[in-house]
């Protein structure tokens, strides 16, 4: 992989004034496995819907889940945007919307009708009550929905067809789309984008206006769209709108962190003060989820909302901050092992949770004790979700897509 090439757009840092950022690079790949062992745990966790029937659950998976949703999807956000005005300025605006377009929207495409299918076929034969069927039948009846609706639908929608875990690749492309546009106008209007100038970093008391701009906006959000309730917008763009409020508002801090030089100059003490802050709230949820839950449950507009949006945007913010900051200065090492890893972390995304599920269904059989499914099933799937990903990235024919 060569020094400042973006193999893959969502997945792989940015060079900035011809320095390559490795931690970001490492920083990914870490996040890259936490997605895989947050798939893992699915079954074996939380109660909320999944591919593979659970059974056994163990309360400490649960927390793990809550705890992953609550920040490495935005700071994913957070790190692609930051690589987003380089390529643009590099490219300009219709090189820039044509590359994206094959980099994110050409794999998106793909994904969504061959990998999701699969996995919505699992969940037909083991999570729904209705006479097995083909894989083609199920794929043009059921899937792109061309036959009758089955009596008794059980959903969520009809017909099954839907994205997945291909959601964020989804978004990543409109927002990417969103600032090209934004980049147009604000040209017409303003002249030529000036280069990234290094300013003052936030100090602490804009993280913390930062933390309770997140939760004021995401407790309003959630006043009107729950969590767990995914909507279609336009009736293509699948988005759990509960959550919107994180993602948006860190893919905006990654553009201004870019135009600003705060990566390179936000202070190392303050960014393990708040890693700091986000360890002890992790903490505190791991130790008293039984006796937080119920003070948090509950939707719409009251004080228990309110307070798990805020305590949910503390977590999401101080631990994108503090694992940034970390990496930067602990984890910035360039080994080829890494590189290889950060290159293949993209693919990794689009395959690893028929790899997971996959194994989820043959532990499923064992009736495994669920940490013991776990620890197997996310190892499993970390190791053959590179391995396979980065034999997948050879193919000639997958080359050009991966």
């Amino acid at each position: 992989m060569e020094t400042g090439k973006l193999v893959a757009p969502a997945l792989t840092a940015p060079a900035q004034q011809g320095r390559r950022l490795y931690y970001l690079d490492n920083l990914k790949v870490a996040l890259i496995v936490l997605v895989v062992l947050h798939h893992a745990a699915q079954p074996f966790g939380p109660t909320d819907w999944w591919y593979v029937p659970g059974s056994e659950r163990a309360s400490v998976l649960d927390s793990f889940t809550v705890l992953n949703g609550s920040f490495f999807m935005a700071l994913f956000f957070a790190i692609s945007a930051y690589l987003v005005p380089a390529a643009y300025d590099r490219k300009g605006a219709r090189a820039f919307v044509v590359g994206r377009l094959k980099r994110l929207g050409l794999p998106f495409v793909v994904g969504a009708l061959t990998v999701v299918p699969l996995l919505m076929y699992v969940y037909y034969n083991v999570g729904r009550d209705y006479p097995a069927i083909s894989f083609p039948d199920y794929y043009v009846n059921i899937f792109l929905g061309f036959g009758e609706k089955p009596a008794g639908w059980t959903g969520p929608t009809w017909p099954d067809l839907q994205f997945g875990h291909l959601w964020f690749i989804q978004h990543l492309l409109l927002y990417c789309l969103l600032y090209a546009g934004w980049r147009v106008l604000s040209k017409r209007v303003r002249g030529q984008r000036r280069a990234p100038v290094e300013r003052r970093p936030p100090s602490n008391w804009a993280v913390l206006a930062l933390v309770v701009f997140v939760g004021l906006l995401t407790a309003v959000i959630r006043v009107f769209y729950p969590v767990d309730e995914w909507e279609a917008v336009l009736d293509f763009i699948q988005i759990e709108i509960a959550d919107i409020g994180q993602y948006a508002t860190l893919f905006v801090i990654g553009l201004i962190a870019y135009r600003r030089g705060w990566l390179a100059s936000f202070p190392a003490r303050s960014g393990y003060l708040w890693l700091s802050i986000g360890a002890v709230l992790a903490a505190v949820y791991y130790i008293g989820q039984d006796w937080l839950d119920p003070y948090f449950a509950g939707g719409g507009a009251n004080l228990r909302q309110l307070a798990w949006s805020g305590y949910e945007s503390a977590l999401c913010v101080s631990l994108c901050v503090g694992l940034t900051v970390l990496f930067r200065e602990k984890l910035s090492g360039a080994s080829r092992f890494m590189r290889l890893l950060a290159a293949d972390s993209f693919t990794v995304y689009i395959i690893h949770v028929p790899i997971v599920v996959l194994l989820q269904l043959v532990l499923r059989e064992t009736n495994a004790p669920a940490l013991a499914a776990f620890a197997v099933v996310g190892a499993g799937g970390v190791v053959a979700s590179f391995a396979i990903g980065h034999y997948l990235r050879k193919l000639p024919a997958l080359r050009g897509l991966l």
